[in-house]
């Protein structure tokens, strides 16, 4: 087993069954991570791609349970991808994920080695000037569009998928016109939309948004999806996402 370093903690997911080392100070994965794993519709043989993979939370999930044959991470950040690399090999996971150290804008379907079927991505949605940019380097370009932004990760999907192949995103809601007019323009129609909640009762936060590259013009608006309770506890549908068996669409 591989120990966290002293600028690492060592967490989980699954009741412990997931263990992921993470940078103490730098970028850790969040809530959009499990939403973005555990909304998505994945099938068996679906080969996936995750665009700006940190320390390959995403792929980690999605191959522990077993929801995709084969998943890959693009991370341009060498210290994440490393991790990440780490991260797999703890898990005895390399047989069906691998990590490439690369900038998603320069990304093709060589650097993939194989076929992709399903993109799905967190783009760093805080534009530069939008707030104070953390002072650690990994959270910073994480979050915040320095080395890409939306429209460079939707362009990396449109050059890796073929026609009808799937594209899945967590984006703050209040820029879905932005992600509309972003997918759109690449090639891909929006197919399945999920908003997302704090409580049943407050705005939407984050929208889970589904598209097909050279798909029809049909639309389908999920309910609406809640994190947490009133009083403050997980609701049963994200508490399920921490099942470690595949949710059900």
């Amino acid at each position: 087993m591989a120990a966290p370093s002293d600028p690492e903690t060592l967490d989980t997911l699954f009741q412990g069954r997931l263990r992921i080392l993470q940078p103490r100070r730098g970028y850790r994965f969040s809530l959009d991570s499990v939403l973005l794993a555990g909304l998505t519709s994945i099938r068996r043989r679906d080969r996936v791609v995750d665009l700006g993979t940190g320390c390959g939370v995403i792929p980690l999930i999605l191959a522990f349970r077993r929801t995709a044959s084969q998943v890959t991470g693009v991370e341009i950040q060498p210290s994440l991808a490393a991790l990440a690399r780490r991260n797999v090999e703890m898990n005895g996971l390399s047989s069906c994920i691998r990590i490439v150290e690369e900038d998603l804008r320069l990304t093709r379907r060589e650097s993939i080695g194989s076929l992709v079927s399903l993109v799905v991505s967190n783009p760093p949605y805080r534009e530069i000037a939008s707030g104070r940019l953390s002072p650690e380097a990994e959270k910073a370009c994480a979050r915040y569009e320095l080395l890409a932004d939306l429209g460079d990760v939707v362009k990396a999907a449109a050059r890796l998928l073929p026609q009808k192949g799937r594209l899945a995103l967590v984006y703050p809601a209040r820029r879905l016109p932005q992600l509309f007019r972003e997918v759109t323009d690449a090639g891909f129609a929006p197919k399945l939309l999920t908003l997302i909640h704090g409580t049943s009762d407050s705005p939407a936060k984050l929208a889970h948004l589904e598209a097909v590259k050279g798909g029809g013009e049909e639309l389908r608006v999920k309910k609406p999806f809640a994190v947490h309770r009133v009083d403050g506890g997980y609701t049963s549908e994200m508490a399920a996402l921490y099942e470690p068996v595949p949710c059900p669409s």
